[in-house]
């Protein structure tokens, strides 16, 4: 309610973290505190650690066992890396290379170590395993996507038109077609068919945990700014996602960077700003919100 009243207008729910059947008690409170709009990101082709009886820390320099035996991950992962592929994790606070690769196990040594948390995000850099457009898993959600008011969906790593087509299609099956679908720009085939996916899709998500993966960081920046003009250019409606408050996870107040990222994304055309960890799991919710907001509505004065 606090977060509502700081002046949040949308909650997104990632279901990879567990379905929407299970979360009926917080889908109560998001239409109890007048949320109007529900976002559902859907699991798609992207890939996660699995789920661990606890976390486990790593050391930079320790070898690791993914696969059987070892840390639980897709098996898709295992049977499309090869030594010398690099795996990150948690949009690469964690970095991995392969020494060894087997049909069902991969031996890893740890690049930058840290401590791994259940269902954190998984990439092979540089690699794109074949994996399906919308999983069982979606399909179960998308069927109860109608009761539960949601009325937006991101959908995950979007390759290309015909990714967006296959959710549009799942939509119209189900009587859904109101649900507006938000294409997040997550990696190089996205980028490499960005012009295809601005015409598809109804909004797009500048998803720069991921995106920032798939090439050297100092990049990123150009690569963003592009993405808004040619959304501006094109009428369509963008989101900026990932970090924008980051180091409000734990601190009070934000970085001086922090406010300005927010400040220029607004100027570059920017129609929402999504906060993730900082709201989700940070220890100071209502405080990020409220300087999100603030910055955001101080950008649109210079507008």
């Amino acid at each position: 309610q606090r977060m509502v009243e700081a002046g949040m207008t949308g909650i997104r729910m990632n279901l990879s973290h567990g379905p929407l059947s299970a979360h009926k008690d917080w889908l109560d409170i998001i239409h109890a505190v007048g949320i109007p709009q529900l976002l559902i990101d859907l699991q798609g082709p992207e890939l996660r650690l699995g789920t661990l009886p606890i976390p486990i820390p790593i050391k930079t320099g320790d070898d690791i066992l993914l696969g059987q035996d070892g840390l639980p991950v897709p098996q898709v992962v295992v049977s499309s890396a090869k030594p010398g592929d690099q795996i990150s994790i948690d949009d690469s606070a964690i970095l991995l290379e392969v020494k060894k690769a087997s049909s069902s196990v991969l031996l890893c040594r740890v690049l930058r170590g840290g401590t791994l948390h259940s269902r954190k995000s998984l990439a092979i850099l540089g690699v794109y395993p074949d994996t399906p457009v919308l999983t069982q898993e979606d399909l179960m959600n998308l069927d109860l996507a109608g009761q539960f008011g949601v009325t937006h969906i991101l959908q995950p790593f979007v390759r290309g038109q015909e990714d967006i087509r296959a959710l549009r299609q799942a939509l119209d099956q189900r009587g859904l077609g109101r649900i507006q679908i938000m294409a997040k720009i997550e990696n190089r085939q996205g980028l490499d068919h960005l012009e295809e996916i601005i015409s598809a899709a109804d909004q797009l998500c500048i998803a720069r945990g991921d995106l920032g993966n798939s090439m050297p960081l100092w990049e990123l920046p150009g690569v963003q700014k592009d993405i808004a003009r040619r959304c501006v250019a094109a009428g369509r409606d963008f989101c900026l996602v990932t970090q924008l408050l980051w180091s409000m996870g734990h601190r009070p107040v934000p970085t001086r960077a922090e406010v300005c990222d927010i400040y220029n994304g607004v100027q570059d055309g920017a129609s929402s700003l999504m906060l993730t960890g900082e709201t989700a799991a940070g220890q100071y919710p209502v405080r990020a919100m409220e300087y999100l907001v603030k910055t955001a509505h101080e950008a649109e004065k210079g507008l």
